[in-house]
C-alpha cells in the first residue's frame, strides 16, 4: 500500500460519512414519501432552485440519470452540495411535512444517491447549445463560483479558462470542508465532469497586476471567483508559535497533505461552522480534549444550531463569554502550555468589556484560531474599475456585473462567506449574463 493509499484509508476510518448513503430500495421508499408539491417550498428555499419534486419523482421511477440531470441543470455542483449544504435550514427545513410534525423528506441524501450513481456511470453531460459562441471568459479562482460559471459558459458554447494559484481545483470544497462532510476525492471527481465540458484549467497561476492586464487584453470578460483571503489573527502574544494553526490550514493539512497528527488538548477560538469543523476533526484525529472558546454566548454564534448539537455529541466543550489574552509557552519555548483567557461581558453601552480579575488559563498544546477570513483587498485594488464596499465586491445583483462592465464576480468575495450553493448560484447567474452580453456584441 502506498503512502497516499494509506492516508486515504486512514481518513475514511477516522472520518466516516455523517449520513450513510441510501441503498436503492431505501432511496425509492424515501422518494415515494414525497408529496411532489406544486410550487414546492423546498425548491424555493434552494439558492439554485433545483426542481426537487421532479428529481425525487425520477428516483421513485428508477430513473437515476434523469434525476441527476434535473439536479445538474440547476446546480452543476449537485454532488458536493448534497453533502455540504445545510439542508436543515434550506430545502429540508422548508419541507411541508414540518407542518404535520412529521420527518421531512431527506432531500440531501436523495440528491447524493442520484449524483453518486451519475458520477459512477461516466458523468456525461449534454450541452445546452450545439454551436460555439463568440468570446472568451477568464475565471479567476477555482472555487465553486468559478466552477459554476465556467461550466455553464462551456455548456452554452462559450470558451472559459479557470486560473488557480493552488495545485488542485475546488477551493474550500477540496481544501477547507471537513472530511466527514466532503472528501477531497469526491470534490475532484465532480470537477472532472466539469473538465469534460471543455473547461480549461491553469494551475499555479498567482494573478497579479501585470497578469491581470494581459487577461483584460486577451479575454472579453473576467469573472472574479476569488473567495476570501487569510484568516484573521488573534492579535495576542505567542500566536506565532508553530502549534498555533488557523482552522483552514489545519483542515487542509489533514485533507490533502497527509498530516494527521494533533495535540492531546486542543482549543479552538471562534464559534462559526469552520471552527466547529476544526474542533470535530481534532476529536476524530485523536485529541483527548477539545474545547471551543467564544467571546459571546450560544445565541450569538455563527454556526448552525445542528452543527453545535453534533459537536456536543462528539465531546467538544464550549466556553462562552471568553476572550483569549495570550499563548503561554514552555520555558524553552518549544511547546504551548496554556491559553490565558478572561471573562467578558456587555457593558452598559452594549460593547464587550473584560471582567476585572477574571483571568484564567486553559491547558492546551494546540491552538486553532477560526475567527473569519479577510477580503483580498490588495488584489481587488488591481482590478481596474471594480468597486469594493466594506470588503465586498459591489455587483449588479441581477447579473453579477461589477462597476467595470468587463468584470463579473460571485461567491465569497461578494457575499462575505456564505454556503457553497450560494456561490454556485452566483456563478451560474453571471454565466447567463455573460453569454447574453457576448451574443449581443456579436449580433
Amino acid at each position: 500500500m502506498t503512502a497516499s493509499d494509506k492516508h486515504a484509508s486512514e481518513l475514511v476510518a477516522r472520518f466516516p460519512d455523517l449520513h450513510a448513503p441510501f441503498d436503492p430500495q431505501s432511496a425509492r421508499i424515501e422518494a415515494n414519501r414525497c408529496l411532489y408539491c406544486f410550487d414546492a417550498p423546498c425548491t424555493a428555499a434552494c439558492p439554485t432552485h433545483i426542481d426537487v419534486p421532479r428529481f425525487i419523482k425520477k428516483i421513485a421511477q428508477g430513473n437515476l440519470r434523469g434525476s441527476a440531470l434535473t439536479i445538474l441543470d440547476a446546480n452543476i455542483l449537485g454532488a458536493s452540495c448534497s453533502r455540504v449544504c445545510p439542508v436543515d435550514v434550506l430545502c429540508e427545513g422548508a419541507c411541508v411535512y414540518h407542518r404535520y410534525n412529521q420527518q421531512p423528506i431527506e432531500i440531501g441524501r436523495l440528491q447524493r444517491h442520484a449524483m453518486d450513481a451519475f458520477l459512477a456511470n461516466g458523468a456525461a453531460l449534454p450541452r445546452k447549445s450545439a454551436s460555439a459562441k463568440p468570446g472568451k471568459v477568464a475565471c479567476i479562482g477555482a472555487g465553486p463560483a468559478s466552477l459554476a460559471c465556467a461550466a455553464e459558459l462551456c455548456q452554452r458554447g462559450v470558451s472559459a479558462t479557470v486560473f488557480e494559484r493552488k495545485p488542485l481545483p475546488g477551493g474550500l470544497n477540496t481544501y477547507g470542508v471537513a472530511e466527514y462532510k466532503l472528501r477531497s476525492a469526491d470534490s475532484l471527481r465532480e470537477i472532472e465532469m466539469i473538465r469534460g465540458l471543455g473547461v480549461e484549467f491553469r494551475f499555479g497561476e498567482d494573478i497579479g497586476a501585470p497578469a491581470l492586464a494581459k487577461l483584460e487584453h486577451h479575454y472579453q470578460a473576467i469573472f472574479l471567483g476569488i473567495g476570501l483571503g487569510a484568516m484573521h489573527r488573534l492579535g495576542i502574544p505567542g500566536e506565532d508559535h508553530p502549534a498555533v494553526v488557523n482552522a483552514l490550514e489545519f483542515i487542509e493539512r489533514y485533507k490533502t497533505r497527509g498530516m494527521l497528527a494533533v495535540g492531546r488538548r486542543v482549543v479552538v477560538v471562534g464559534a462559526g461552522n469552520t471552527a466547529i469543523d476544526a474542533a470535530r476533526a481534532a476529536r476524530r484525529l485523536g485529541a483527548e480534549a477539545v474545547g471551543i472558546v467564544y467571546r459571546r454566548d450560544r445565541e450569538h454564534m455563527a454556526a448552525f444550531p445542528f452543527e453545535y448539537e453534533q459537536a456536543c455529541q462528539e465531546g467538544v466543550e464550549f466556553r462562552w463569554w471568553t476572550q483569549p489574552l495570550a499563548v503561554h509557552l514552555s520555558a524553552d519555548g518549544s511547546r504551548i502550555e496554556s491559553l490565558e483567557c478572561t471573562v467578558v461581558q456587555h457593558s452598559s453601552e452594549g460593547i464587550l468589556e473584560r471582567v476585572a480579575g477574571s483571568e484564567f488559563h486553559i491547558v492546551c498544546d494546540t491552538l486553532i484560531p477560526a475567527i473569519g477570513q479577510s477580503p483580498l483587498l490588495a488584489f481587488l485594488a488591481t482590478c481596474r474599475g471594480v468597486k469594493v464596499e466594506h470588503g465586498r465586491v459591489e455587483i449588479d445583483r441581477a447579473t453579477g456585473q461589477t462597476a467595470n462592465p468587463q468584470y463579473f464576480a460571485g461567491g465569497d468575495c461578494v457575499n462575505g462567506g456564505r454556503e457553497v450553493v450560494d456561490a454556485v448560484a452566483d456563478g451560474k447567474r453571471s454565466a447567463l449574463a455573460l453569454t447574453a452580453m457576448l451574443e449581443s456584441r456579436d449580433a
